[in-house]
């Protein structure tokens, strides 16, 4: 029997938490802090996902066997290492690379570079650093618009934006260069921009074998249409309707086993997750960029689709056991459905009382709340994930829509359009 740590507070780690709730496995769920949503599943611990020591002392005194991290940054911090070095992982295991591996997410640059010498298709680009604008705007001159610029180091899922026209380009270029996203944006790629439809993938390595979870399609932009500014994620559906078993099979060819073939002759030692963020670019796939860990709100809409047991995957992981798992996927059709603060992405207000009906029959996950003086509240941009299936993606659609008016705040915003592009898609290809 297993004493499971969750460490995170958003929608992920509450979709996290509830598959890992249902394992016959299971002894005891700890969240590191953990939400409201995840308080119904397991027992929070008020921690902070970057305080290594105080994680430390809690693995040791509830004698925890197996750790997932939710976010980014305590990966790319090297908390992997932190309880390593402490010799915290002899006998346990934890899902998710240490600081080496976590490179993939944490520099665009290693990112892009690592592509290169493993021959992993990706867009062409360059790397340019605090101090040479002149060579960075020469660089851009040899491209066509729209133009991708990337902040170099973590920022929040919003350090990529694509500016239209070259003038825009270069005012955003020298933003960045500039200190927009503080020490992330020290160093800028530059790529040239992909034509096609975006989808991510997710596999569960222990560095030679590996599980393919659910593909899925996020929404990062705030409008409707894809349009206005990045944020966080929007929404997401799963699966893709054109990742079928030939794309997937040029994914897993040309991308998947690449990947871990040069992370093991880089000597590179990965347990846990890899996001690959792909474009489809007329049927074949391009790399937009690596995650080491789940994304969000992906995950709300993928994990509801795996039948088999979560825990069981992980502890095979950690035994370097994965090539004997076998994963259960449903047929269904996922929708999550993001409801955000008002004002989003940029300034918006905490605080404001959440009303969520009982009869709601999606999975609702909390993404950014918490409980003041006994009443819900928003504690975040992102506050409530409505996750539903159904056997199409309409149904899914029909009932993800009619379940979020069941949730209300002040100023509550989301978009209407989730898995519209898909329907379009799968009309003219009939």
């Amino acid at each position: 029997m297993n004493r499971v740590l969750v460490i995170g507070s958003g929608g992920r780690e509450h979709a996290i938490a509830l598959s890992l709730s249902k394992s016959p496995l299971l002894k005891n769920l700890y969240c590191a802090p953990g939400n409201p949503g995840t308080s119904e599943i397991a027992e929070n611990v008020n921690l902070g996902v970057s305080d290594f020591e105080s994680i430390a002392n809690f693995v040791i005194d509830k004698e925890i066997d197996l750790i997932v991290v939710g976010p980014e940054n305590p990966l790319v911090d090297g908390l992997r290492d932190f309880l390593e070095d402490r010799g915290l992982l002899h006998n346990r295991i934890f899902v998710g690379p240490g600081k080496e591996g976590a490179k993939l997410e944490g520099s665009k640059e290693f990112a892009k570079d690592f592509m290169t010498r493993w021959s992993i298709p990706t867009a062409r680009f360059k790397t340019f650093r605090r101090g040479e604008s002149a060579e960075a705007i020469e660089f851009l001159k040899k491209l066509s618009p729209p133009y991708v610029l990337k902040a170099d180091g973590l920022a929040a899922g919003k350090g990529v934006v694509i500016p239209e026209d070259f003038d825009s380009a270069v005012k955003e270029l020298n933003e960045m260069l500039g200190g927009k996203f503080g020490k992330a944006g020290e160093r800028v790629v530059i790529e040239e921009y992909l034509h096609g439809i975006e989808l991510s993938v997710f596999i569960l390595t222990d560095g030679k074998d590996y599980l393919l979870l659910p593909n899925a399609k996020d929404y990062k932009r705030i409008g409707e249409g894809d349009t206005g500014l990045n944020t966080g994620g929007m929404g997401a559906v799963s699966p893709v309707p054109f990742a079928d078993e030939l794309y997937m099979k040029r994914v897993e060819e040309r991308i998947i086993i690449p990947t871990l073939a040069g992370l093991e002759k880089e000597g590179i030692e990965y347990h846990g997750f890899i996001f690959f963020g792909l474009m489809n670019c007329k049927g074949d796939p391009y790399v937009i960029e690596y995650n080491v860990r789940m994304g969000d709100p992906e995950t709300e809409a993928v994990l509801p689709r795996i039948k088999s047991d979560l825990l069981s995957h992980f502890v095979a992981m950690g035994n370097g056991l994965l090539s004997k798992e076998k994963i259960e996927i449903s047929d269904s059709f996922s929708l999550a459905l993001v409801a955000v603060s008002g004002g989003y992405p940029a300034d918006y207000k905490r605080g404001i009382p959440i009303k969520i009906e009982s009869e709601i029959t999606s999975l609702i996950f909390h993404s950014g709340t918490e409980m003041r003086d006994n009443t819900l509240v928003t504690s975040g941009g992102r506050v409530i994930v409505v996750s539903s299936s159904g056997e199409d993606i309409n149904t899914a659609s029909k009932k993800a829509y009619e379940d979020i008016k069941r949730v209300s705040f002040d100023g509550m915003y989301y978009r209407n359009d989730l898995g519209k592009d898909l329907l379009k898609y799968l009309n003219n290809n009939e």
